[in-house]
């Protein structure tokens, strides 16, 4: 293995993973840390579960993972978090990007969530969604971590005790040389790098070459296959036919809306707050009528940021948040077992949820579906899945990934 890495959520898992594989490496997802040897893998991604637990647990996660991915073999770790830097001023960014460095005696971790394919740019140290700012793009009104800041630097220094130094893109635009040169004249410290192209981070790819550590979204790892002498290709994929469904329990305004173009033409269910809490929801019914279906149906709670927020006033954030993740978790592994064999699942909580109670311990990586979103199959069962972070795809996103499914 020459490149580790350790992935906050499983949505954010598939999206590096994507870029790894069609830049040339054979890549593996792991849901977990693994028990045994990775075998003939040059990546190894390992998803975790730990974007919003306890700093203190996500710390000793991460280290975990990274324990097993050094003795694997790898050389280079990169700390995968999402491309709108989700986190609180507890963490878990700045917490286990700084253990990570700790333990592999790295001190420059350039840091960048930038992934211009997808919206996401970093200038000025600010991290901008499309044309607007962060906290005016719909991720102020997330219901776990309320992003309100687009300064990457005030956010990451709220998290963490190390020095918050910036790379700006005067300094980026110059190549990799520069880059590595600016690195060297900063103190020790978390390093908030420009980039509002993907030729930005392939310099920092290129400048990164001998740093043990990075931290950042997808894109960070756009110039990193190429230091390992990967040549760019399209992943193996073996078409999947079968019944599908859909299980959304994003809330994000992209999710929202993909949730109403696919109920205007698919079986639609929504999963109310109530329902899940008052103890008169059956899962079994909820299967039954999917199974039903003629048409790949959507069972969703997907919901607009005042229903959500009335719903943790009521029941709590923390106890609505597990019976839904439970919920979405049971479902998928009756699903699966009744026969479904094409699943979309939206939001990483939801994802990270179905994954478990699907029980997959290893995801082979296939072609894209939409940026950042490949398509994945459950190493030993003939089941694919796409895991799509609450913003990524467009509008037609459901319909589009169940039919490209199908093709080889």
């Amino acid at each position: 293995m020459h490149l580790g890495v350790i992935a906050d959520d499983f949505t954010g898992a598939s999206d590096i993973a994507l870029t790894l594989a069609e830049a040339g490496l054979r890549t593996v997802q792991y849901v977990g840390v693994p028990d045994g040897p990775a075998g003939a893998v040059e990546a190894g991604v390992v998803a975790l579960k730990s974007r919003t637990i306890a700093p203190a647990d996500a710390v000793a996660q991460s280290l975990e993972a990274c324990e097993w991915l050094l003795a694997q073999g790898a050389t280079q770790i990169v700390f995968k978090v999402c491309s709108t830097f989700d986190s609180t001023d507890a963490g878990n960014i700045g917490p286990v990007a700084a253990a990570l460095a700790a333990r592999l005696g790295e001190t420059h971790v350039i840091t960048s969530p930038a992934f211009p394919e997808a919206g996401r740019s970093v200038y000025q140290g600010h991290l901008f969604v499309g044309d607007v700012l962060l906290n005016e793009s719909g991720m102020q009104d997330h219901p776990l971590t309320p992003m309100r800041d687009a300064d990457l630097r005030r956010v990451l220094a709220a998290q963490t005790d190390w020095p918050v130094t910036h790379l700006p893109m005067t300094m980026v635009s110059q190549g990799p040389e520069a880059v590595r040169a600016a690195l060297a004249a900063l103190p020790p410290s978390m390093v908030i790098a420009d980039a509002i192209s993907g030729a930005d981070l392939i310099t920092l790819g290129a400048a990164a070459k001998d740093r043990k550590l990075l931290t950042g979204g997808s894109g960070i790892a756009l110039g990193l296959p190429a230091n390992f002498g990967a040549t760019p290709g399209t992943p193996d994929w073996t078409a999947v036919t079968g019944p599908g469904v859909v299980l959304s329990g994003s809330c994000s305004r992209a999710t929202r809306g993909q949730v109403a173009k696919y109920a205007a033409i698919a079986p639609a269910r929504e999963i109310t707050a109530k329902e899940v809490m008052d103890g008169t929801l059956s899962r079994a019914d909820l299967v039954a009528w999917a199974l039903e279906q003629e048409v790949p149906p959507l069972l969703y709670t997907s919901a607009d940021p005042a229903d959500v927020r009335a719903a943790q006033d009521l029941y709590g954030t923390d106890r609505i948040a597990h019976a839904i993740e439970a919920l979405f978790a049971d479902l998928a592994a009756a699903l699966a077992d009744a026969g479904v064999r094409r699943m979309i699942v939206a939001g990483g909580e939801t994802s990270g949820a179905v994954v478990s109670g699907l029980s997959a311990h290893r995801l082979v990586i296939g072609p894209r579906l939409a940026t950042g979103v490949p398509a994945l199959m459950v190493e030993g069962r003939d089941l694919a899945l796409a895991l799509k972070s609450g913003n990524f795809g467009g509008p037609d996103f459901f319909a589009e990934a169940l039919s490209l499914m199908e093709t080889a």
